[in-house]
């Protein structure tokens, strides 16, 4: 059986048992969901929440379902410390999409038209307290260039203004923007279709930094180990993955805006809205008994998501220019951040190493850290213990004014005044060097367990103590 959204439930309930939270009670589309998720996160639990009833939507909902990496690992098939090398590699050998029959597609079990048409049937959360209205933070949305034939997909945020109404935002230099406005200098509306719900490394694909344009479900099915199948269209001559629980198809009106926004975006803060281009919806089609997906904005889940391609990336820039890379972890409470663990056998490739992951994400990334192999990157406490112990400002650190913006998503890109205005200003990296020198300076050991006796411990006799022996 082909795998989709359903399958990988499947799979996390079997691998992490007591990861997915069934919530039966009636919830509020507005706040009640996701101020379930946040009650969990204060005790630093992250679990998937599979919603029954959301307002009067009779579509179930499922939200933080990727918002742990461990949880990313089992999409993948593979374990924490293998994960972005597996990412890397699986993502430069795509595997071609494989084109089914409408009457194969389980997304086209229903479809709506005409006055059947009615977002408002879908359970639309509204995520954040200064959110302005609904949104679809999970849409993969899919256009075809106008001018190659080429199909990109890309994950965009969608307000939802009425029952057959979208706003859409194209990040300037993302694809869906160039494609866009194409259509838009011709005059011609651009026929787009919304993908919600599939497994998660078809979502990773939706969201990885591929040369030129298009290739994403290729990338997908190279992720997955097998071919991503697509459909047809009901209303335009675009593919769409056939396993998807539901597709919302319309065109992007040329020369219309209308205002978007506020909207918390994945650094956690408000920073962009405004005028930005309007979807008329002109057909729904889903699965029998959908399951809608949803992505926890400015939250760890919208991290966690955008962050492993990130990773993948980083990992195959990096590792080109320095083949001692160990490990890339950007962590999933900082996107901002990221941390390389290499096998150091000069001092230069420090610098390589950290320019290489910048130049990779050069208008998210912040801070690179550089650690020896024998740190775990995905442990920040052993991140800040080699810190403290291996780096000295005055010698380690490199601060690059200047490196990216103006502008963007990150707070630290605007100037703020007292007139309630702001202005983009360039935003400035550092690299932090938290390596050891190399032989034959005598750093001082580590102290450590030794591994074979760690290895050789055995804790099945290992249990609770519940009162002291007399």
């Amino acid at each position: 059986m082909p795998k989709d959204l359903r399958s990988f439930i499947r799979d996390l309930i079997a691998a992490r048992p007591g990861e997915v939270k069934r919530v039966t009670a009636p919830v509020d589309p507005c706040y009640g969901a996701t101020a379930i998720a946040e009650r969990f996160a204060r005790d630093n639990q992250y679990p998937a929440l599979y919603f029954e009833k959301i307002g009067r939507s009779s579509i179930p909902l499922v939200l933080n379902l990727t918002a742990t990496y461990e949880r990313l690992a089992v999409a993948l098939e593979t374990t924490l410390q293998e994960m972005v090398p597996a990412f890397g590699e699986r993502i430069t050998k795509p595997i071609a999409v494989r084109e089914v029959p409408r009457e194969a597609a389980p997304v086209k079990e229903q479809v709506w038209t005409g006055d059947q048409v009615d977002l408002g049937r879908l359970p639309l959360l509204t995520h954040n307290e200064l959110d302005g209205g609904p949104y679809l933070t999970s849409g993969i949305g899919i256009m075809r260039d106008p001018e190659s034939g080429v199909v990109n997909a890309g994950l965009y945020r969608h307000q939802v203004y009425g029952p057959q109404e979208l706003g859409v935002w194209f990040i300037d230099g993302h694809h869906g923007n160039y494609i866009y406005r194409k259509y838009e200098e011709r005059g011609q509306p651009a026929p787009i279709a919304i993908a919600i719900g599939h497994h998660p490394a078809v979502v990773m694909g939706a969201v990885s930094r591929l040369p030129g344009i298009g290739g994403e479900f290729d990338a997908a099915g190279g992720l997955l180990g097998e071919a991503v199948e697509v459909t047809r269209a009901e209303t335009c001559d675009v593919p769409v993955p056939a396993r998807a629980e539901i597709v919302i198809e319309g065109e992007v009106i040329p020369h219309e805006r209308r205002h978007e926004g506020p909207f918390g975006e994945w650094p956690g803060h408000y920073t962009a809205e405004g005028p930005k281009p309007v979807i008329r919806v002109k057909a729904i089609t889903m699965r029998r008994n959908p399951i809608y997906y949803d992505v926890f904005s400015a939250n760890r889940e919208h991290l966690v998501l955008g962050s492993l391609p990130r990773m993948g990336s980083i990992y195959r820039n990096v590792k080109a220019i320095v083949p001692g890379l160990r490990a890339v972890n950007v962590p999933a409470h900082s996107r901002m951040h990221c941390y390389l663990s290499i096998t150091k056998t000069r001092d230069a490739e420090v610098k390589k190493a950290a320019f290489a992951a910048l130049n990779t994400e050069p208008e998210n990334l912040k801070m690179i850290v550089v650690v020896d192999d024998d740190i775990n990157v995905f442990n920040d406490g052993d991140v800040m213990w080699a810190i403290g112990t291996r780096f000295d400002a005055a010698r380690d650190l490199l601060v690059i004014p200047r490196w990216s913006g103006p502008g963007g998503l990150l707070p630290v890109g605007w100037d703020y005044h007292q007139d309630g205005t702001r202005t983009p200003r360039m935003i400035t990296a550092s690299i932090i060097d938290a390596t050891k020198p190399l032989p034959p300076a005598a750093f001082p050991p580590r102290a450590i367990v030794p591994a074979s006796a760690v290895d050789a411990a055995r804790i099945a006799g290992v249990s609770d103590l519940t009162h002291l022996p007399d």
